[in-house]
């Protein structure tokens, strides 16, 4: 079995995008590879969080990962916070990561402009993400396009420490899936399906109701024209809700131009609607399930016992190779 490394923040509300393209692709990885699935709310603190909001997004969080179908008895599933080893192999990684590397970080750049200041936190995110994935010598790391260049330093500093101190980390591939790896925004098709997005009609949140979403698809940006064609090149917007459908319905893009030939987008966007619906009506009724159970602590503290394990044991050999004293036993 391989093992698998992924986490999502909790800041804001998770999205369509995010069930989409990360956490459909989690619950069929968990059948075949050892996964380990985190929360990871270090990484949400690299711009301000309300204390409380983020304890209650921590949760809800944890609770739509196991509505989705991550199941905790296959998959480790934990908050970041909770192994410690996060941390410290994160400073570790900031001593191996160049200046120059993390100003050209395109996801600093993004976030910092037009700041009058910003934390640290956010200019070393990379180094903390790298050594997420690293502390559990990942072989495949799910992520969306926008996380690429942050994976690519990861094996970059596995290649270096590997140099330095002798062959101990595995370098990591990608997984990303060919179609609907990256759902983009309701208004704009140029751009990612966001929750932080400012315009609350650019997304589908899990937790929104199925009046609200549909109003959302309703008034779904389209392109010029009526006909129902996948073609991301000239028809953007179209294509985008497209492969919205194609993952909600179960139906090819060839089936769905068949379907809505000659129809115009009204019918179509109607039916996309009740599609989008039928998938999230029964994953909000488990969400609510789980929340009512109080069960979720009781999975976190397992998959974070679980995960510290191999975490635990991965700072250690760091240490020792980096020539770091170890405490006396």
């Amino acid at each position: 079995m391989k093992r698998v490394l992924s986490g999502i923040q909790p800041s804001g509300q998770l999205t369509l995008g995010n069930y989409i393209g990360a956490m459909q692709n989690f619950v069929k990885l968990q059948e075949t590879e050892e996964c380990f699935f985190m929360v990871v709310d270090l990484h949400a603190i690299t711009v301000p969080q309300e204390p409380a909001a983020l304890r209650e997004q921590t949760e809800s969080v944890t609770a739509l990962f196991i509505a989705a179908g991550i199941d905790p008895a296959k998959s480790s599933t934990f908050v970041q916070s909770h192994v410690r080893a996060h941390s410290e192999l994160g400073w570790l990684f900031t001593t191996l990561a160049y200046m120059g590397e993390l100003e050209r970080m395109t996801q600093f750049k993004d976030k910092s402009t037009g700041k009058d200041s910003v934390g640290a936190g956010l200019f070393v995110y990379p180094t903390l993400m790298a050594a997420d994935i690293l502390l559990y010598n990942a072989d495949l790391v799910p992520v969306g396009d926008d996380q690429k260049q942050h994976l690519e330093l990861t094996r970059d500093l596995a290649h270096r420490f590997n140099s330095r101190f002798g062959d101990f980390f595995k370098v990591p591939e990608p997984y990303i899936p060919k179609v609907g790896a990256r759902i983009m925004s309701l208004d704009d098709a140029s751009k990612k399906m966001s929750k932080s997005n400012p315009n609350p009609g650019s997304f589908i949140a899990l937790l929104d109701s199925p009046d609200v979403i549909r109003k959302k698809l309703s008034r779904a940006t389209t392109d010029s024209g009526r006909e129902v064609k996948y073609d991301p090149a000239n028809k953007p917007e179209v294509s985008n809700l497209m492969t919205i459908y194609s993952h909600c319905a179960g139906l090819s893009l060839d089936a769905i131009e068949a379907q809505y030939d000659g129809q115009g987008y009204g019918a179509f966007k109607k039916d996309l609607a009740e599609a989008v619906v039928s998938v999230i009506e029964p994953l909000q009724a488990r969400y609510n399930e789980i929340r009512s159970s109080g069960a979720i602590h009781d999975i976190l503290k397992q998959g974070a016992e679980r995960a510290s394990v191999v975490a635990d044991e991965t700072l250690a050999k760091t240490k020792e190779l980096m020539g770091f004293l170890a405490p006396k036993r």
